[in-house]
């Protein structure tokens, strides 16, 4: 009989049942597809020994008009800037005002109505959800503005390690987050604490904030039902996203200065650190999906693994998932806290050329594209910073992919496997296992691991068949389609 060849398409399918990820890539981890080839993410490395010892939920990198290189931290009670040189500075602002490190849901005894609900069981969506605390960072020319969403005060600082940032002067207080124009505007987001309001400067000048005739500062109350939680530059415009739509800012010149205009419903954003720009423009994670904005209106991006990403997250503390570009690879992470997780713990990756989405375990917080560094850096929960896609080592994770159900029997036949024929870069970089069932939800029988030799001799049978691939450690190693010798082994 001939080979049959096992080709299963790039990326993860992991909506509905299992049987419904029939020939696609189900159960991944720290693996990519590049040129069609199954491949491991780059490794990471720790920068030095660079801890900051606490939770970090927001980073920016930038230059200095001499070319030094800096990093911003924010973390709920502190701000810190770092040397390319890996040299820490505290620049927390005095007077600043501590946040949350965890989101508290005031659901609890003392939060509802006494009597209302049956005991034992979860309460109804009618208490306060008091987020995360999470910072909004950007660059007004070499000088660091940032704002945290508890302290609400837009801060800078300028550059001296010795002297911490200090409140922007004039600029509105009890802000929700900020950011900085293409046309040299800065945006108070939320500002004096209206949700909806929307505080911008003078152009040019970040300490004029009262209209005039001889200025351009101004403001607007953006016609929303939702409450304003980020802003983003895209290309031509600035981009704001509430937790139930999307507006734009399109500079107009005086009088009017800016012209706002909603351009998606329904598309609200699921916490202030998870939309990125990037070359294909903005996107970011939803409450149940994903969207795009590349202009004119917001789209939907489908989503093979919407299903699991979305059950599987713990909602509570959906104000720590924070979006990460990885531009090398054209890749977008979320960083999310699963289900039985206070903290993130895994990640959901799409890589918005190939359009594929990608799923896995990783601890990490924030983090800084590479660009200003060689390398992306990425922060863990307890505050360790790792520079990524270095080398190929993993900690204690292995690399591995699996794969749905694959049909090897035609009707009812049972199949019969004796070899199989490996596809890799270097032979013996993977190893393969197979998992056996005679019907969708029988007892799965588990074979191997098998180490690669060309033939590989295997012995199983069975009408449906997962494989698993793992890749060993320090291995750059790549995987194609994989061909099994498999004949009729009769019925059952």
């Amino acid at each position: 009989m001939p080979l049959i060849p096992l080709q299963i398409p790039k990326g993860v399918y992991r909506n509905g049942t299992e049987y419904m990820s029939q020939g696609r890539w189900r159960d991944v981890n720290l693996v990519r597809w590049h040129e069609d080839a199954l491949r491991p993410i780059g490794g990471w490395q720790q920068r030095g020994t660079v801890d900051l010892n606490k939770t970090v939920r927001g980073m920016l990198a930038w230059e200095d008009n001499s070319g030094n290189r800096y990093v911003a931290f924010g973390a709920h009670d502190s701000l810190t800037a770092m040397t390319s040189g890996n040299t820490t500075y505290d620049i927390t602002p005095t007077s600043f005002t501590t946040g949350r490190v965890t989101a508290t849901a005031l659901t609890g005894y003392g939060g509802g109505l006494y009597g209302y609900e049956l005991y034992g069981t979860p309460r109804s969506d009618t208490g306060v959800l008091q987020r995360a605390t999470t910072w909004s960072l950007d660059n007004w020319g070499e000088y660091l503005l940032a704002c945290s969403s508890d302290d609400g005060k837009i801060v800078e600082w300028q550059l001296n390690g010795a002297t911490p940032a200090a409140a922007l002067a004039n600029a509105p207080t009890d802000n929700t987050a900020m950011m900085v124009t293409e046309e040299r505007f800065v945006f108070a987001l939320g500002a004096g604490g209206n949700p909806r309001k929307v505080q911008f400067s003078d152009r040019e000048d970040n300490t004029v904030w009262t209209p005039a005739a001889t200025n351009e500062a101004g403001d607007i109350e953006l016609q929303t039902n939702g409450t304003i939680l980020a802003g983003l530059r895209t290309r031509g415009q600035a981009l704001i996203l509430t937790d139930q739509d999307a507006h734009t800012a399109t500079y107009q010149g005086p009088p009017f200065v800016y012209g706002f205009e909603r351009v998606g419903t329904s598309c609200g954003l699921i916490a202030p650190l998870a939309a990125a720009s990037v070359d294909a423009g903005a996107i970011w994670m939803g409450r149940r999906s994903f969207f795009l904005y590349s202009g004119g209106q917001v789209q939907e991006i489908p989503c093979d693994v919407g299903d699991y990403v979305f059950s599987d997250m713990n909602t509570d503390q959906r104000s720590k998932i924070a979006a990460v570009p990885n531009a090398q690879w054209n890749e977008i992470w979320w960083f999310y806290p699963s289900g039985g997780a206070t903290e993130c713990d895994r990640y959901v990756a799409y890589d918005y050329v190939e359009n594929i989405w990608m799923t896995g375990e990783l601890d990490r917080t924030s983090g800084v594209d590479r660009g200003v560094f060689r390398e992306p850096m990425w922060i863990q929960s307890d505050g360790e910073l790792y520079e990524h896609e270095i080398g190929y080592t993993y900690g204690s994770a292995t690399p591995y992919a699996e794969t749905g159900p694959i049909s090897i029997g035609a009707g009812d036949n049972v199949m019969r496997v004796t070899s199989l024929i490996p596809d890799e870069k270097t032979q013996g970089d993977v190893s393969a296992k197979f998992k056996t069932r005679f019907y969708p939800n029988a007892s799965e029988t588990e074979h191997g691991p098998f180490t690669m030799s060309n033939p590989t001799d295997v012995r199983f049978t069975g009408r449906q068949v997962r494989m698993r691939v793992e890749g060993n450690t320090n291995a750059d190693w790549r995987v194609g389609v994989m061909r099994i010798d498999a004949r009729a082994g009769g019925k059952r």
